[in-house]
Formats: C-alpha cells, sequence, structure tokens
C-alpha cells in the first residue's frame, strides 16, 4: 500500500517468531498478517512503556513530596552568605 510514512524493516529472529506466534493466538483474525500482527505488538508494548514511565514519575513524585520539607531548619539563615564568604575570590 503506497504511503508518504517511513517504512522499517525488521528480521524474523527467534523472538521475533515467538512474539509473532503469541500475537497470532491473541489475534487469531490477523494470523496471516503479520505486519498487522506487528503492528498489534508495537502498540500494545508502546502501552506498557507508557504505564512504566508513568508509574516510575509517579514514584518519584511521591518520594519527593515526602521528602519535601523534611531539611527545613538545619540550615540557620544566612548559612549560605557565610560559606561563600570563605571563598576565595
Amino acid at each position: 500500500m503506497p504511503t508518504v510514512r517511513p517504512r522499517h524493516a525488521i528480521t524474523e529472529t527467534d523472538a521475533v517468531t515467538a512474539a509473532l506466534e503469541a500475537a497470532a493466538r491473541k489475534w487469531p483474525e490477523d494470523r496471516d498478517r503479520p505486519a498487522r500482527l506487528l503492528a498489534h505488538l508495537v502498540e500494545v508494548g508502546f502501552h506498557a512503556i507508557e504505564v512504566e514511565l508513568d508509574e516510575k514519575a509517579l514514584a518519584r513524585r511521591r518520594a519527593l513530596e515526602q521528602l519535601a520539607g523534611s531539611l527545613t531548619g538545619v540550615y540557620e539563615p544566612g548559612y549560605l552568605d557565610a560559606l561563600r564568604a570563605e571563598w576565595p575570590d
């Protein structure tokens, strides 16, 4: 089918063969359409990665929220000015 979009070639390694076989069980209507099975696998893989990244970002935000304010009062007022005054010009 004509397209102006980039195309990508993929070699059917053992891992790709296994993925296609699993995809054919999941989407039997596309069993004889390996390109369509690969598209399904890409969509599912993309979703899984997005979920994982979102979960990691949420965990980082929660960690920051737990730590927020935990060092309040550790450094007295003027601490940075005093420290910088010790530096040579």
